[in-house]
């Protein structure tokens, strides 16, 4: 049975009648780049072959009726007149948020659906399974509606569900590259200006290799806004001595500078911040140039600097770094907001089999439970399956 059938099975069982379609909505990985979208830095993310699935079917009142495996007993209902947060089912108000926000934007929602969604990839996990519901309900209220939406205008209502909605303050990088991803490609995008160029991803005889540490945590509850604030306040610091809209402006050659006017705190989460552009940069050249050992040498440099400049790591993805690097890895970091979630490695093809049960061994001996190892290649933006 294709997954396609799958779904489609399983809405019936649900709803007792056939969907209309079904939909396929990527996670994300991103190599490098991190804690600099919202500085309108570079970015070189990955949509997965990983994600969310949904179906749906019309209904002829207001009324969404939404079931999720692994979160529902059964259908909970959404009133197009009532858009307010839920705190009783808080994966709900991803889609709550999606519905209000395109009301709020002037797109007309007539009447109401009924929802099927599947996910096949870890949520806390730091792969954006937030950003892929949300752009999976954007792009099927936009081919049911007709609302003629481009996709960088879905990756940025998608956005503001996410820090106006919710209440988390994250940049843009998730969702347009849910948006816009492309087969076998990354995506080198700049933040500031939503340009972007797609970087071939070929890492010849090595694998990409994504693990969970499964140390839970949300994403609001977490320290990304503390972050968020920290920088913002460096930047008005900053901006009294240079003239740039955005600390990613900077450069290397700035930084003796830049230590005479923040204190050290704000100083080393700065010096993360332009280091991380710089790295970003390098990094889409040497993937073009097909160098994947340099490439993986920054993606261990991109970790160290967020374990000790921007101090978002912890014991989990420090702990699962090293051993990923120990037993084979040429390169490892973090990947997402840290804090726990997920870590990536560029592991030579024949030791990817043999790393996986040392890795979960001698994590579980440190950690006290084992990590998770996932198994994803690259996948378009979010569409409808044929």
């Amino acid at each position: 049975m294709t997954i396609k059938d799958h779904i489609k099975h399983r809405f019936a069982a649900i709803y007792n009648t056939p969907p209309v379609s079904v939909y396929f909505s990527p996670g994300r990985v991103n190599l490098i780049g991190e804690h600099i979208d919202y500085h309108g830095g570079l970015v070189l993310p990955v949509a997965l072959s990983i994600g969310t699935y949904g179906a749906y079917s019309l209904r002829d009142d207001d009324e969404i009726r939404l079931y999720s495996t692994g979160y529902s007993d059964y259908p909970i209902t959404i009133n197009l007149g009532d858009l307010s947060k839920d705190s009783f089912t808080g994966w709900a108000n991803y889609v709550r948020g999606v519905f209000s926000v395109l009301q709020d934007e002037g797109y007309k929602i007539p009447h109401g659906l009924n929802l099927y969604l599947e996910s096949d990839m870890p949520t806390s996990g730091g792969l954006s399974s937030s950003s892929s519901l949300e752009l999976l309900i954007i792009k099927m209220l936009n081919d049911i509606f007709d609302f003629r939406i481009d996709r960088t205008k879905m990756a940025l209502l998608g956005k503001k569900v996410e820090n106006e909605y919710i209440g988390v303050l994250t940049g843009i990088m998730d969702q347009f590259v849910i948006a816009n991803g492309k087969k076998n490609h990354a995506l080198l995008l700049n933040t500031h200006t939503l340009k972007f160029d797609y970087i071939p991803l070929d890492l010849k005889d090595y694998q990409l290799v994504i693990v969970n540490t499964n140390k839970r945590r949300g994403l609001a509850e977490s320290k990304y806004n503390e972050r968020w604030n920290e920088t913002m306040g460096a930047l008005k610091t900053l901006q009294q001595h240079y003239k740039v809209n955005n600390l990613t402006e900077l450069t290397s050659k700035d930084l003796p500078k830049i230590e005479t006017m923040l204190d050290p705190l704000l100083f080393r989460r700065v010096r993360h911040i332009i280091t991380e552009q710089e790295r970003t940069l390098e990094s889409a050249k040497l993937l073009k140039e097909g160098n994947i050992e340099q490439f993986a040498k920054l993606l261990t440099a991109s970790h160290n600097s967020l374990r000790d400049d921007y101090e978002v790591t912890g014991l989990e993805l420090d702990t699962l770094v090293l051993l990923l690097r120990e037993t084979g890895a040429i390169g490892a970091r973090m990947t997402g907001a840290g804090f726990g979630g997920c870590a990536i490695a560029i592991v030579p093809r024949e030791q990817v089999k043999k790393q996986a049960p040392l890795v979960i061994d001698l994590y579980k001996k440190v950690i006290g439970y084992n990590p998770s190892f996932f198994e994803s290649g690259s996948s378009d933006g979010t569409h409808e399956l044929e």
